[in-house]
């Protein structure tokens, strides 16, 4: 037990660090410039040192792995195959995202060491609320008060519709979607102490709000669909009246602050800046012509980080605009990567689900159930939305896209203290049932 908790110990400059690029990554508008990649390459490479002298002085002798891992490392040596055999269209562009894969497959490996126990997951989800109500606070605040500028002093380049740090509104509905989830479950399932039910419910409802304030048409559909993942989950785990009455009354709440921010002046303000965003008939030619280039490089692929460059010779609806991403992060994918990164995102997609339902399945508590449909349902409602835009593309979103998918299919000791009583004041992460006992999931294993 000692060994365990010293092993924690070392680890938490990790989680902190983890904590702090995420933090970075999301205000440096989802990292999207050149100097912002730098530094979270740099940041996950000390990360990694950090880590890597743990492992030699043997304060962290204890491998974990995690299999979401391996079809991102296959993902990652097509690349390096795409660019040391020139078979990419533009090596330069596919050596940039190797160095953004590399960053970001750090990242989730570190996250799978680190975070090992549910009191660090704990700390974990306090922290992933915290920092979506601040920047959905600073959402609603730049929105009544925009002058056109991010941060109100950063002139935007490109023509589209600006909330938050996020350049788009639906970038910025992306990250609600990965955040929000979290909450909602723990709210429904009870399973935090009532003392900490207001806040949590303010940490939950005003990044709702935000969403549907930033009137992103893929984020508010997405969403709804966590809705009815979330409560679907919840209905066939722990099946309750007073689950069902808790979810009701959250929506209940956010509908209420929606109202109380003023919806129509959002829609109205949107619907003269529609000028700004990609019509639907110009997603739908660009899905088409994105198609095309996969069926003319069926293998492997363009090379990753090449549709801005291969695009032009496929476009067929030509509007004087450069066409970075296809508005479909799938399509994308086969395009850059062919058959064979279609096959890593498929066998990724796989573990995904496949681990998730075991977790499920084996909650050994409430908030550990609580944590597992969250994460789940955050990845869901994202995996949605890329359907109709590149949010897997933005390095911020794609972090906490793989962190929560680690919380997702990871199996997490309770404690790293010994065990307590059930009833004990001092217990960590049990609810009691009426009867008495731990709270145990209904469904059996599947």
């Amino acid at each position: 037990m000692y060994a365990t908790n010293m092993n924690s110990l070392a680890m938490k400059p990790i989680r902190i660090g983890i904590c702090a690029l995420l933090t970075f990554s999301v205000l440096a508008h989802g990292v999207v410039e050149p100097w912002s990649e730098a530094v979270l390459e740099i940041g996950a490479a000390i990360l990694l040192a950090l880590w890597g002298w743990l492992w030699a002085f043997d304060i962290k002798p204890t491998l974990r792995w995690n299999w979401l891992l391996s079809p991102i490392l296959g993902l990652w040596a097509l690349a390096v195959v795409q660019y040391l055999t020139r078979t990419s269209a533009v090596p330069f562009l596919t050596e940039i995202e190797i160095l953004k894969l590399s960053a970001l497959g750090i990242i989730m490996f570190l996250a799978v060491q680190s975070f090992v126990t549910l009191e660090h997951w704990h700390g974990f989800v306090w922290f992933l609320l915290t920092l979506g109500f601040l920047i959905s606070l600073f959402g609603v605040l730049q929105y009544f008060t925009f002058n056109g500028k991010l941060y109100w002093f950063r002139e935007v380049r490109d023509s589209s519709i600006v909330f938050g740090p996020y350049v788009s509104r639906d970038h910025f509905a992306g990250l609600i979607e990965l955040i929000a989830p979290v909450g909602l479950s723990i709210l429904v399932l009870r399973a935090f102490p009532r003392d900490r039910v207001p806040l949590l419910a303010v940490l939950t409802v005003l990044p709702i709000g935000a969403l549907f304030l930033a009137a992103s048409r893929g984020g508010i559909v997405a969403f709804s669909l966590e809705i009815a993942v979330l409560s679907g989950l919840v209905f066939v785990l722990d099946r309750s009246r007073e689950q069902i009455f808790a979810g009701a009354a959250i929506l209940l709440l956010a509908a209420a602050l929606v109202a109380w921010l003023g919806p129509r002046r959002a829609l109205e303000r949107f619907a003269s800046s529609r000028h700004l965003e990609v019509s639907e008939a110009r997603r739908i030619e660009m899905m088409k012509d994105s198609w095309r280039i996969f069926v003319d490089h069926p293998v492997i692929g363009t090379g990753l980080g090449t549709l801005r460059e291969v695009f032009p010779q496929y476009e067929t609806l030509y509007d004087g605009l450069t066409v970075n991403h296809s508005h479909n992060d799938y399509l994308e994918a086969l395009a850059e990567t062919g058959l064979v990164g279609g096959i890593c995102g498929f066998a990724f997609l796989t573990v995904l689900f496949r681990g998730a339902q075991i977790r499920l399945a084996k909650a050994k508590s409430a908030t550990d159930l609580a944590f597992h449909i969250g994460a789940f349902t955050a990845c869901c409602g994202l995996l949605a939305h890329s359907f109709v835009d590149f949010n897997l593309h933005l390095p911020a979103n794609a972090l906490l896209f793989l962190v929560q998918a680690t919380l997702a299919t990871s199996e997490n000791q309770l404690s790293v203290r010994p065990a307590e009583p059930v009833n004990s004041p001092v217990a960590d992460y049990t609810r009691e049932t009426p009867k008495g006992g731990t709270f145990r999931p209904h469904l059996k294993e599947m």
